[in-house]
């Protein structure tokens, strides 16, 4: 802000800082150059009705960093408290060994709310060097990106019992279950990204490898947006010598192919559990994933090859359609191919 505002123009002025821009802004950020504090004051008073005073300001604007850093830290050590409890160590590696649903479940909540509160620091720009020292002690940031991985392979888990209809509903702790995968995802952290990083690990040179491989792994698995395919690039990154030396050309080319190859032996080995050839499968999920429409007809046109009965043939296709269901939801990358939900199991 460059110039005096008042009332509604002040509050309007920052309710533009609150626009979202992306999955990672979940608060606007105010630079005041004119030293406005009563003014924002008399606004908020006057924009609020009968919860005026300190209650206003705590609904209008987030606390100052070493508040929300205090609450981090009760928020892991609530995280610390619910593993003990669990008869485990407060560690990423043993979220895996939860027993039972609704302490998934509990999981999930707990640490959800210290990632929320770690996406609201990271907006703060006025972060001291002790500030940042302190939040690192309370929360390394290895650990926060271990259990970041842990939560979406664990919220993956639950969200698919969620809305099935089954005889066996899923509890109402996971039914209840709000999923914020947006906290997890990163604009930093993209594609490009990572296969700079990937680059830099096959750079020849030790003082140049920012990261190991399970650092890069682990990267990847804390975010988001790689919930699809990072075990693809994970898989690719296994392959890969550190110190190799490859441009990062070469690494995208590189795991271009890759994919390719897994793609096509994954494909290939669905055809011949069913007994197609493995060229008109190809040909059938390609025009699925083009249309992003599943057609029953073509399924039937796929199965004419094989003469069988009706009743056979039926019991095919659901078999058929059991190992093909997984393989397009994820080539879907999160897109709905119409029709395809008659075949959930």
């Amino acid at each position: 802000m460059d110039k005096n505002l008042k009332h509604h123009g002040l509050i309007q002025a920052f309710s533009r800082t609150n626009r979202v821009l992306n999955g990672t802004k979940p608060y606007g950020n105010i630079l005041d150059f004119r030293q406005q504090q009563e003014a924002v004051d008399a606004a908020i008073a006057l924009f609020s009705g009968e919860k005026s005073g300190p209650q206003a300001r705590e609904i209008w604007l987030v606390d100052k960093a070493p508040v929300v850093i205090e609450k981090l830290q009760g928020a892991v050590q609530k995280l610390d408290a619910f593993m003990q409890s669990q008869g485990l160590d407060c560690a990423p590696e043993a979220v895996p060994n939860l027993k039972g649903d609704d302490a998934r479940a509990a999981f999930i909540n707990h640490f959800k709310e210290v990632q929320r509160l770690k996406t609201q620091l990271d907006q703060y720009t006025d972060l001291t060097d002790e500030n940042a020292a302190t939040i690192e002690q309370i929360l390394p940031l290895a650990n926060l990106l271990g259990f970041r991985g842990a939560y979406l392979e664990t919220a993956q888990r639950l969200k698919a019992q969620q809305g099935k209809g089954t005889d066996q509903p899923a509890p109402d702790d996971v039914d209840q279950l709000d999923f914020e995968f947006v906290l997890f995802a990163s604009a930093l952290i993209d594609y490009d990204y990572i296969m700079g990083h990937i680059a830099r690990f096959s750079n020849p040179t030790p003082g140049r490898r920012n990261m190991t491989h399970q650092e890069l792994v682990g990267l990847i698995q804390s975010d988001a947006k790689f919930m699809n395919e990072r075990e693809d690039i994970a898989a690719y990154i296994a392959t890969l010598k550190a110190g190799a030396g490859l441009s990062e050309t070469a690494i995208r080319d590189g795991y271009t192919r890759f994919k390719a190859e897994k793609d096509a032996a994954e494909l290939a080995a669905i055809a011949s559990q069913h007994h197609l050839a493995t060229a008109a499968l190809q040909t059938f999920v390609d025009g699925i994933l083009q249309r992003m429409i599943f057609d029953a007809e073509h399924l039937s046109d796929l199965m004419a090859p094989l003469e069988l009965g009706w009743r056979a043939r039926t019991h095919a296709e659901l078999a058929l359609m059991a190992d093909l269901h997984p393989l397009l939801t994820k080539r879907a990358g999160g897109r709905d191919i119409s029709g395809l939900s008659a075949y959930e199991q």
